[in-house]
């Protein structure tokens, strides 16, 4: 073996890990967040999440980037430690699909014609082509997404080619007969397989470079088993590193992937040593196949599978008294944990889920706000700032994560998700900000022992009423995704807007009629302004809503489009005109304040 078939080998490396993780990638774009959405709804029946976290696995093709998902979620406090056990056992069987689809480079050249279509080299590059077609020729992100897996499971085969290739001279030298003596030594062959997995993190990647080897030198099922188990508790090293840095009950799920490994390598691997040196096995010594080792590795996981999952509670209890509790950590959930971000479509969905309680918290303020200019409560004034804080705190932190997460490769709709939740978390921010001016005027208000003017209660009361409806649509149709909802609001706004004109108006007679002080004037003129962006925030949530599912939509063309034109914002804005007047002789419906 000289040096070109090393750098041969090293090229056949690169070109498999990559086209593993591109297709891994392109896997999780064609799901679109469905199947880590999956996690969440996780019964508490073992069976239904160890087959879905089997499933789960067997798509995004990473038996470890759903147990760093898993940290994530519990680390943000999204799912609780006990739902976790089941689908990280599952997860152990479902990583086995990538080994079958390797062992496919196996099939013998003098095989029929139907088993030889089955052969990489056969279909490899005919699904090579038709990637690139459709990345290229494609203007739908989804089946530019089918293409990357075509791709990415097209340069995979072709770099196990490569190494199998570059491995045959091996099979020739006598340093590496002698090498491979040392391989009988389970102990060894045990370590080299865990240290090779630690170092590129991934058992899958592992398995296939096992099974490039024996395509180009003979392996045998002695040497071969013990480094398959190896293998198996080498990827315990990326749960491990994930859970730097995360709360107790994060660490815990790492503990419990490590504890589950090593109970399953535990029990096998010293069998394994204690058969094997009582009873001589004939089939130890002969040659394993990749189909051999794909298919030992899918036995040896449904045996450990079927074998721990009545100790689920057990594992997670060792976890815990493995990992206690922390004294002197801080009760904390983290927002969005940014482990998240290996899951983007994931991350996006957990991002908007999180926008919508930010939402919630400015919709308290928002609601009692208004109420303590009718009747004070230092209590709820004291929930209400701290409720502020808590909503600069989400647009901070959603901000940071959505920058992060807008730099990752994302389908269309994913994008266009981020674009409306940078804009919208602004918005409610705004709004949660003028809810805090509202309640300053209240207490103003009280301090001052100052009355409103019965005609300007009135007027403010048909305000307060026509703005908690608009912000009670637009957060629906926010939550819902409802674009009829959504376009119902723009009508409610702009009748908010000319009733605040006409309050206005009404506003300065009284002033020039002596009824109203200047000191009172300033109050009253902020309330109305307050108000009046509420409406107008309420409004660019709306059309977000809108733009979501129509990205052509140019917001300034759809706000300043001749409306006289639009039929339905026309009815709209009539009878919501009939329901919110400030006429003189006034009569509203029951007030809010």
């Amino acid at each position: 073996m000289d040096i070109f078939s090393i750098f041969t080998l090293l090229g056949g490396l690169a070109f498999f890990l990559y086209g593993i993780s591109i297709m891994s990638a392109g896997l999780e774009k064609v799901a679109g967040g469905r199947l880590e959405q999956l996690l969440k709804k996780m019964t508490s029946n073992p069976v239904k999440s160890f087959a879905l976290g089997a499933f789960i696995t067997a798509v995004i093709q990473s038996s470890s980037a759903v147990t760093v998902m898993l940290i994530g979620l519990v680390n943000s406090g999204i799912m609780t430690l006990s739902r976790t056990v089941t689908v990280i056992i599952g997860a152990n069987l479902g990583t086995t699909i990538t080994a079958w689809l390797l062992s496919l480079t196996a099939i013998q050249e003098s095989a029929g014609f139907f088993f030889k279509l089955l052969k990489p080299e056969t279909f490899s590059p005919i699904l090579a082509f038709a990637g690139v077609i459709m990345l290229m020729a494609s203007k739908s992100n989804k089946r530019k997404n089918v293409g990357t897996i075509f791709l990415g499971f097209a340069i995979l085969m072709y770099g196990m080619g490569l190494m199998s290739g570059a491995m045959e001279p091996l099979a020739d030298m006598p340093g590496f007969r002698n090498a491979m003596i040392a391989f009988t030594n389970p102990l060894f062959g045990f370590a080299i397989g865990m240290i090779i997995t630690m170092i590129i993190q991934s058992s899958s990647a592992s398995i296939g470079i096992l099974q490039a080897l024996t395509l180009a030198t003979p392996v045998s099922w002695g040497v071969a088993i013990p480094i398959i188990l190896g293998q198996n508790l080498g990827t315990c090293i990326s749960a491990i590193l994930a859970s730097i840095g995360v709360n107790t009950n994060a660490k815990r799920v790492a503990g419990i992937h490590v504890i589950y490994n090593i109970l399953s390598v535990g029990i096998c691997f010293p069998a394994f040593i204690i058969i094997t040196s009582l009873i001589d096995i004939p089939l130890m010594h002969t040659n394993i196949s990749p189909f051999g080792i794909a298919a030992f590795h899918t036995v040896y996981n449904i045996f450990t599978a079927l074998m721990l999952l009545p100790f689920c509670k057990v594992i997670e209890k060792l976890s815990i008294k493995f990992i206690p509790e922390n004294k002197n950590e801080q009760a904390r959930k983290v927002l969005l944990d940014e482990r998240l971000l290996l899951a983007p479509t994931f991350a996006v969905s957990e991002a908007y889920r999180q926008s919508v309680k930010m939402a919630e918290v400015v919709e308290y303020n928002f609601v009692y706000a208004p109420k303590m200019l009718k009747s004070y409560h230092q209590k709820k004034a004291e929930q209400i700032r701290e409720n502020e804080v808590k909503i600069d705190t989400y647009e901070d932190k959603l901000d940071a994560f959505l920058l992060k997460l807008s730099g990752k490769e994302l389908p269309e709709e994913d994008s266009n998700r981020i674009s409306q939740l940078l804009l919208v978390i602004g918005d409610y921010e705004r709004i949660g900000d003028h809810a805090t001016n509202i309640l300053k005027i209240a207490e103003k208000l009280k301090e001052s022992d100052i009355k409103l003017s019965s005609d300007a209660v009135e007027e403010l009361k048909v305000i307060v009423n026509a703005a908690s409806e608009i912000f009670s649509m637009a957060f629906e149709a926010y939550k819902t995704d409802n674009v009829q909802l959504a376009r119902e609001v723009e009508p409610l706004e702009a009748v908010i807007k000319k009733i605040v004109r006409k309050v206005k108006n009404h506003h300065i007679q009284r002033l020039k009629d002596g009824l109203c002080t200047a000191e009172l004037s300033f109050m009253f003129s902020d309330l109305l302004n307050d108000f009046r962006r509420i409406a107008a925030h309420c409004g660019n949530i709306a059309t977000s809503v809108i733009q979501l599912y129509d990205s052509t939509l140019d917001k300034h063309e759809y706000n300043h489009r001749n409306k006289d034109e639009d039929i339905e914002f026309v009815n709209k804005y009539q009878d919501y005109k009939s329901r919110y007047s400030v006429s003189r002789k006034n009569s509203t419906d029951t007030i809010n304040v």
